[in-house]
């Protein structure tokens, strides 16, 4: 459907521009529901007004996206397979990028609608699974290899443990508090509308600003890829290639020769493909170096126009991502030797650098986005995990052991590249401090988030796959 529009059409850069606006959009829903989940001790409990919480949230969640880099950004970008992030012909990858958007920014507005602290994660990686598997049943691929389950099972693994790891050291350390601090402002729900002591407020702050900071290392990186794969569709010349990494462009050709070999006897079903890229890097060292030269001094290319210039970096872009594509694949299978193994994973993170890279300024406008959705959309979810999770009102005991408990699981996932979600573990961190409180929790709500948590990957699979197919 769209692949019969010119790259550089009307239609194509309108397109483009409305994914920039839904990618931003997701990014400010992901703020109604998991930027939520920090501020909602500080503001339930009186510790902090609405508007002071959200800004400050803000600020430390710009903080952690700037601390924390984009390993998970791009740890979710490879789950899709090289010829949808880069089509061959050079043209954006419109289909892909409205059927991640519009899917997760669809699900994810429906359960904040009604007040339900569904995951975002879930939401991106449910589309980006869909849009794989779609690419694959499109061109015939077995889905064993022709969808990435290594990296998928990876992400899933961590989304899967970490809420559990929430529930039962939140619910522990609450117990252990408990025990040491049999009565007092801790234990009891907040009342009147009034403010917990001074200590009491230190501590609840101390909190919301460290889920804030780990939030910002994991969530806040999860739109970023996604905002840069729509920013070089709409300005290939400019953002296609990192213009940090002139080092390593001008070593494409020597990585392109190292991984013929490897390709061609340990590759996987599409290694025509990878071959074809990896000959092509090889052949293209002038070409290579020009670029390099021109990315180095930031000035376009005299002896070209704007659009062979266009070209020539998408498709450069792309030629990476084939052979990057079968160095991962080479890396992980157990029947390669072990010295091939590992040069394929040294090839695969040395040539990741001129195509995984994210300005300051997408990283700026990504915590942006989350500090705008979480001033819009904070209530809900706020009263959800305050009043309507447990039998009684949330202490503040309890949603400083649960923020503190996530804030240490969520961070250490963030800078070691694993994406999880911050709205899962706060909520069962939540759940476990009120298990261990002997008050349980409400059954029917806790019902309710369980099984939107399970239906979102599917749902979103299908809604994404479905979509991608119709557009292709």
């Amino acid at each position: 459907m769209l692949a019969h529009f010119a790259p550089s059409s009307t239609i194509v850069i309108a397109l483009l521009i409305v994914c920039l606006i839904m990618v931003l959009a997701f990014e400010a829903s992901n703020g109604f529901h998991d930027s939520s989940n920090a501020v909602a001790t500080v503001i339930y409990t009186n510790s902090l007004k609405p508007v002071p919480a959200v800004v400050w949230s803000g600020v430390m969640n710009l903080a952690g996206v700037l601390i924390g880099g984009i390993s998970v950004a791009f740890a979710l970008v490879r789950i899709l397979p090289p010829d949808v992030l880069t089509p061959p012909d050079g043209s954006p990858a419109v289909p892909m990028l409205v059927s991640i958007f519009a899917s997760a920014l669809l699900w994810n507005v429906l359960t904040w609608f009604f007040a339900i602290p569904n995951s975002s994660s879930h939401c991106v990686i449910g589309s980006l699974i869909g849009v794989a598997a779609s690419d694959a049943l499109r061109k015939s691929r077995d889905l064993a290899q022709g969808v990435d389950w290594h990296q998928i099972i990876s992400v899933l693994k961590a989304l899967a443990i970490s809420p559990l790891l929430g529930f039962v050291i939140a619910g522990g350390l609450y117990w252990i508090l408990r025990k040491i601090v049999r009565r007092g402002h801790l234990l009891e729900p907040p009342r009147d509308g009034k403010a917990p002591v001074w200590w009491l407020r230190a501590l609840l702050i101390t909190t919301c600003t460290t889920v804030s900071v780990s939030h910002g290392t994991n969530d806040g990186q999860k739109s970023i890829g996604l905002i840069m794969l729509t920013i070089i569709g709409l300005l290939p010349a400019t953002y296609a290639l990192n213009p940090q990494a002139t080092g390593a462009m001008k070593r494409l050709s020597e990585y392109g020769a190292q991984a013929i070999p490897l390709i061609s006897q340990y590759g996987d079903d599409v290694k025509a493909q990878g071959l074809k890229a990896a000959q092509a890097l090889q052949r293209g060292q002038p070409d290579l170096q020009r670029e390099a030269n021109a990315l180095d001094s930031h000035q376009q290319n005299q002896n070209q126009n704007q659009g062979d210039e266009r070209a020539t970096r998408a498709q450069l872009r792309g030629y990476v991502y084939d052979v990057a594509s079968e160095m991962k694949y080479v890396s992980e299978q157990k029947g390669v030797p072990e010295p091939q193994r590992k040069q394929a994973s040294s090839l695969l993170k040395e040539m990741s650098g001129p195509v995984e890279y994210a300005p300051w300024w997408v990283r700026v406008l990504s915590a942006v986005c989350l500090g705008v959705g979480t001033m819009v959309g904070y209530r809900r979810v706020v009263r959800t995990l305050g009043e309507r999770l447990g039998r009684e009102h949330m202490t503040p005991g309890q949603g400083a052991s649960s923020e503190l408990v996530g804030s240490v699981l969520i961070g250490t996932a963030g800078l070691t590249g694993l994406p999880v979600s911050t709205t899962h573990i706060i909520t069962s961190g939540i759940a476990g401090t009120m298990a261990a409180s002997g008050q349980g929790v409400q059954g029917g709500v806790l019902v309710r988030i369980g099984l939107t948590w399970l239906v979102t990957l599917p749902v979103t699979i299908l809604l994404a796959g479905g979509l991608f197919y119709v557009l292709s």
